[in-house]
């Protein structure tokens, strides 16, 4: 079964260039991963500090080896301190089933 979730954050004021370039790199290699359908990167109109990546990848297996990529925690501890939040703040999603 497909894992999906959508992962927030805000880029502290001042920290909008360094954020957005990290991001960057991360989704480059996160879009190689051969587990990983998709990572989407968008920012709010109303707010651009605003961020919402949308991910999704094959199944369990595959969100598990992303989690283990080595370069994960480097971004993580780089991102961490650029941020409002303490992390990224992860909601996992399910598929509305559709009726037969």
């Amino acid at each position: 079964m497909t894992k999906t979730l959508l992962a927030e954050f805000t880029a502290r004021e001042g920290a909008e260039d360094e954020v957005a370039r990290l991001i960057r790199e991360y989704a480059l290699k996160v879009r190689e991963e051969k587990g990983n359908l998709a990572f989407d990167v968008y920012t709010k109109s109303a707010n651009p500090r605003a961020y919402w990546i949308f991910e999704a990848y094959r199944d369990e297996a595959a969100f598990k080896a992303h989690l283990n990529a080595p370069y994960g925690a480097p971004f993580n501890a780089a991102l961490t301190p650029l941020i409002e939040e303490d992390g990224s703040v992860l909601t996992f999603l399910e598929p509305l089933p559709t009726p037969r």
